[in-house]
């Protein structure tokens, strides 16, 4: 595991606020050691100075007092011990020797047996205690002293925690810096990224780059470029579904016609029954071309107007249409806001479109002898549900691309679904299918939250048309 797979992989902000802040407490760190470093030197510079010093002032007083020891031919020869001055522990001790190594003088502190017995002058190390020796008066006089264990090293301890205890307290300081001058530094490339995320199959307009860093500037040229090259493809491709569809409609009914009049004039039940499959396959043209000009309606871009339609009378109305048939409005259930009124932006003939492709499609893949439930509720989410056989999972995932079917021996395009799916996508939201219906053992179930509902909240009301 690196330090890169600790990093969030989503978020650019975050990367950089923690490698910048990783850069910081390394450097910070690298400057901690440097400066333990350079006090660990100057602590030793002071430390031997102060064992320089105590042995250079403590030598006349150890030559005087032998001096006086000699003139009045003293007895005793124990060791003058002289009284510390600090009412602490002493940090620096010494004792004074003559040639014959005796010891004449120490102070308070001193231990005897500490003190090395080599008198040579100079700085001497023994585990982690520190000695000077000066000798004076032709090397009749040595002065030894030893700094106590210990010393320098706590003082270069303390004052690297010093140093060190400043990174933690800055540490949520320094992320919180770096994170805001960041979101700063990354406000046009957040701006930017929402431009490209509003992008879709509606809004194929040039992006926003005006305040993109010099780096990125090419970047956002090429996404352009792109754009307008798709743009123009799938203007291209609904021009041509659009004219093809408006094209054929004329020829169609007139051949339709023709072969109407034919099938009527003809005496041969032959010919009739193969003047009745050409009627039939027209018929079946003429109602592919309607789906092609319903698909490229719905692919033609935003669906949402600036006026509010009243989309429950809509809905009314297409049932109606569809419940001409005993055998349809037996099975058409539908359900509406008690108020009888739901006010959408989506453009009514787009939600017309909608309505219809869903009810034809649960109509000729439905059990013919179960009811076809069609809701509307005071939310904006509309649904229509069928029983039939369960539909897997990987086929749902399909039904709505065009000229996709089902496992299914009904007749049709396979364009139902994909123009829903078309007309959704156009109002800003998408067309959720589900089989079995909730609930359910069996069935299928299309719904579809309509964009900007009415406020209004209401109860549903139950009806059988």
């Amino acid at each position: 595991m690196t330090w890169r797979t600790l990093l969030p992989k989503r978020s650019l902000q975050w990367r950089l606020t923690l490698s910048l802040t990783a850069v910081i407490s390394a450097l910070w760190l690298a400057a901690v050691l440097a400066a333990n470093t350079i006090v660990r030197s100057e602590a030793d510079k002071v430390f031997d100075s102060a064992l320089k010093a105590v042995a250079q002032r403590v030598l006349p007083l150890a030559y005087i007092e032998l001096l006086n020891r000699e003139r009045d031919s003293a007895t005793d020869l124990s060791a003058i011990r002289l009284p510390s001055v600090d009412p602490e522990k002493e940090t620096i001790t010494y004792i004074v020797r003559d040639s014959s190594g005796r010891v004449v003088m120490q102070s308070n502190d001193a231990i005897v047996d500490a003190f090395p017995i080599d008198l040579r002058s100079g700085f001497h190390d023994r585990m982690a205690e520190r000695f000077y020796t000066e000798s004076a008066v032709r090397g009749t006089v040595f002065v030894t002293t030893k700094e106590s264990g210990g010393q320098r090293q706590a003082a270069v301890y303390k004052a690297t925690i010093m140093l060190f205890w400043p990174l933690i307290a800055l540490l949520p300081i320094s992320i919180f810096g770096v994170w805001s001058l960041v979101a700063w530094s990354l406000k046009p490339l957040l701006e930017w990224q929402g431009e490209i995320e509003a992008r879709g199959r509606g809004n194929l307009a040039p992006v926003n780059a005006t305040n993109l860093p010099s780096e990125l500037a090419p970047i956002a040229t090429s996404v352009d470029k792109l754009i307008a090259r798709l743009r123009q493809a799938i203007e291209a491709e609904r021009s041509f579904t659009g004219n093809s569809a408006h094209e054929l409609r004329t020829p169609v009914a007139a051949a339709l016609a023709q072969t109407q009049r034919l099938i009527a004039e003809l005496r041969d039940d032959a010919l009739g029954v193969r003047a009745r499959s050409i009627e039939t396959a027209l018929h079946d043209l003429s109602r592919l071309s309607e789906k092609l000009l319903q698909l490229a309606k719905a692919e033609g871009g935003s669906l949402v107007s600036d006026k509010s339609y009243n989309l429950a009378e809509v809905l009314r109305i297409v049932v109606t249409d569809h419940a001409t048939a005993p055998s349809v409005s037996e099975r058409l259930i539908i359900r509406l806001p008690s108020s009888g009124i739901f006010m959408s932006l989506l453009d009514a003939d787009a939600f017309a479109i909608l309505a219809r492709n869903l009810i034809e499609n649960a109509l000729k893949h439905g059990n013919v002898d179960e009811p076809i439930e069609v809701a509307l509720d005071g939310q904006g989410i509309f649904s229509v549900g069928n029983h039939g056989a369960v539909i897997s999972p990987h086929d749902l995932s399909r039904l709505t691309r065009p000229f996709e079917r089902g496992a299914t021996k009904a007749k049709g395009s396979g364009l139902g679904l994909a123009i829903a799916a078309a007309v959704a996508t156009g109002a800003g939201t998408r067309l959720q299918l589900a089989s079995p219906l909730p609930g359910q053992l069996d069935g299928f179930e299309v719904k579809v939250l309509l964009p900007s509902p009415s406020i209004e909240k209401s109860t549903d009301s139950h009806g059988i048309i």
